[in-house]
């Protein structure tokens, strides 16, 4: 088996006396979106911190390309990866253009492939329009377009995004996870924490079920998505059907 391009083995991750994270394993391949869900505190955002080398576990290890991701010098890390924080929130007045434009800043500058590759995410993220607004001032929704703009411009192999579609409206959400699923196609890994299960069966080639700390299950949106595995993660009965035009698992929550 080839090297996996992010692979985490036995992870460990405690804040005081709790494991945030308890001996996670994972192998994670190019040209696939793998989508993290859980209930609140499952880990999810602390496993992407992880991947992303935000946090070094407390016991085992975190691998990309199978080098230690402690052992990255920050500029040659910030080539490989892209990071989309759940915090999209700049307390200066730069316009959306420029914070865009700082996810450039890993590459040696190129002004005019610099100006293509900010139009070309301004674009893609549906923000071309609010270019020259303050950063300030715009709708939640908004920044985390432009935050995922940021990250996209780094064109790196891995993208992780931490509740990408969390302020969005129900076109920006299609429309985010559906790029997603592009450049996992185009040979990226893409990793997108997720609360909607429904969006993670749209589009998710992998879907990991967090659950305390632990992975609940690993697989195929059809694999992990089941009435069982649902009750007993989220503790909430549900129906599960088949999506009427995708094709794919559709969770309905059901009464008691």
């Amino acid at each position: 088996m080839s090297t996996p391009l992010l692979a985490l083995r036995n992870a460990s991750v405690r804040r005081g006396n709790r494991h945030v994270l308890a001996d996670v394993s994972l192998h994670l391949q190019a040209g696939s979106l793998i989508a993290l869900v859980g209930p609140n505190g499952a880990g999810k955002s602390t496993l992407l911190a992880v991947l992303a080398g935000d946090i070094a576990p407390d016991h085992g290890d975190a691998l990309l390309h199978g080098r230690a991701l402690a052992e990255w010098p920050v500029r040659e890390l910030a080539l490989q990866r892209a990071v989309m924080a759940q915090d999209h929130a700049v307390h200066f007045a730069f316009s959306v253009r420029e914070v865009v434009a700082m996810g450039r800043l890993p590459h040696p500058a190129d002004p005019a492939e610099d100006t293509r590759i900010v139009d070309e995410a301004l674009t893609e993220v549906d923000v071309s329009a609010l270019a020259a607004r303050d950063v300030q001032t715009l709708s939640g929704g908004e920044a985390a377009r432009t935050s995922l703009a940021r990250a996209l411009v780094q064109r790196t192999p891995v993208l992780l995004l931490d509740e990408p579609t969390a302020a969005l409206d129900l076109r920006h959400q299609e429309r985010t996870l559906h790029s997603a699923r592009e450049f996992a196609r185009q040979g990226r890994c893409v990793v997108v924490v997720l609360h909607d299960l429904n969006l993670a069966s749209a589009y998710a080639d992998r879907i990991v079920m967090l659950c305390e700390g632990r992975i609940a299950a690993d697989g195929t949106p059809r694999e992990v998505l089941t009435r069982e595995t649902i009750a007993q993660v989220y503790a909430q009965p549900v129906q599960v059907i088949e999506h009427p035009t995708r094709g794919v698992p559709l969770v309905v929550p059901c009464d008691e």
